[in-house]
């Protein structure tokens, strides 16, 4: 894609101030800070539509909504088109491929569910609620958009569902449920762009595992695994956080505490962010076999929520969640190395990052 003749922006959806961020993308990878535009507080997730005419943020406190926007492609501006309830606090939405359905994954209420979407971009009333393992952290479709999988950091599963893109509806695969080893807390994922395989970011012990996706059932089998941290790093398995009151505080200061992943879109380079060192780790990934090879780790926003890669594949934007910046940075093609361009300001509680761009 072309970045000189179109263009780009990016989204940051600030919690604590309640707003998102809009920055237009330069074409050498510099931003230029724009408007901030209203949600609610807690707003954190969010998502845009196939063609880049929407984009969707899910708002986490009370009321529980999702705020639907309509983009300028011109200047990025953000329109309120409307809001409508979601069933739970969302950690993690995402729109199928068509757009038309909101799937959305509850940490908290150990359940996913389906929202409507219409032509408008509107979001409509939960059509389908689905209880299922505890802490559903994401919920994502392959490229196909037959199949939908949604990892459990609490029972360290991941569900395995077959997707009705005409009418919306999820029901279970056989089987519905992928066990991985015990303690390593499945977080979020991703697939391919050949879609032969799926990765996943374990929370608990910063480790990606690679499945292949069976393109006909729809079912994962594991096929290896890989750290996103340096070999010398001091950092303690973690377990699972926002648990009853009733369990004691502990100290989490050295814990593992994953939170992010994505691939380049020629599939070259994976990155995975890791919250307590403040660290992006990278792997070059094997197309052939789905395996992943750790090559370095760079430092980062501070606790790096989320982050995005542009669709050009030569640029990478980082938020850290007690950072008051943001971070741009370019992609060394061959490599996959990072070098920082620039660090941008940004909201209070900066969790989620999106980035469109126009021809």
């Amino acid at each position: 894609m072309n970045m000189q003749s179109g263009n780009a922006f990016v989204y940051v959806s600030n919690a604590a101030d309640g707003d998102i961020g809009m920055y237009t993308l330069n074409p050498d990878g510099t931003l230029r800070p724009g408007e901030r535009f209203k949600a609610a507080s807690a707003v954190a997730p969010m998502t845009v539509s196939p063609d880049q005419r929407f984009l969707i943020a899910a708002v986490r406190s009370m009321p529980i909504s999702a705020y639907a926007y309509a983009i300028d492609r011109r200047t990025g501006a953000l329109q309120l088109i409307g809001t409508a309830p979601l069933v739970e606090s969302f950690p993690y939405i995402t729109l199928d491929r068509t757009g038309r359905f909101l799937l959305g994954a509850s940490y908290g209420a150990n359940l996913v569910s389906v929202n409507p979407v219409a032509a408008d971009g509107r979001v409509g009333d939960p059509i389908q609620t689905v209880p299922t393992g505890r802490n559903a952290h994401a919920i994502i479709t392959d490229r196909t958009n037959r199949f939908v999988f949604v990892p459990h950091l609490g029972t360290d599963q991941i569900f395995q569902f077959l997707f009705d893109e005409k009418t919306g509806r999820l029901t279970a695969n056989t089987p519905p449920v992928v066990q991985l080893k015990a303690g390593l807390g499945p977080r979020h994922l991703i697939t391919a762009p050949d879609n032969r395989f799926v990765y996943v970011l374990n929370e608990l012990v910063a480790t990606v595992t690679t499945f292949a996706l069976d393109g006909k059932s729809g079912l994962l089998s594991e096929v290896s695994a890989a750290s996103a941290l340096p070999p010398d790093s001091k950092l303690m398995p973690g377990a699972p956080r926002g648990g009853p009151p009733s369990v004691p505080p502990r100290d989490t200061s050295n814990d593992i505490w994953a939170s992010d992943l994505h691939l380049t879109p020629n599939g070259n380079f994976l990155y995975a962010a890791e919250r307590t060192s403040s660290t992006l780790g990278g792997f070059k990934v094997d197309g052939v076999s789905g395996k992943l090879t750790y090559l370095r780790s760079t430092p980062t926003e501070q606790q790096p929520r989320g982050f995005r890669i542009d669709p050009s594949g030569r640029f990478m934007i980082v938020s850290g969640e007690k950072s008051d910046t943001i971070s741009s940075y370019s992609i060394d093609a061959s490599s996959g190395a990072l070098k920082l361009i620039g660090k941008y300001p940004t909201g209070k509680g900066s969790s989620w990052v999106e980035i469109v761009s126009y021809d």
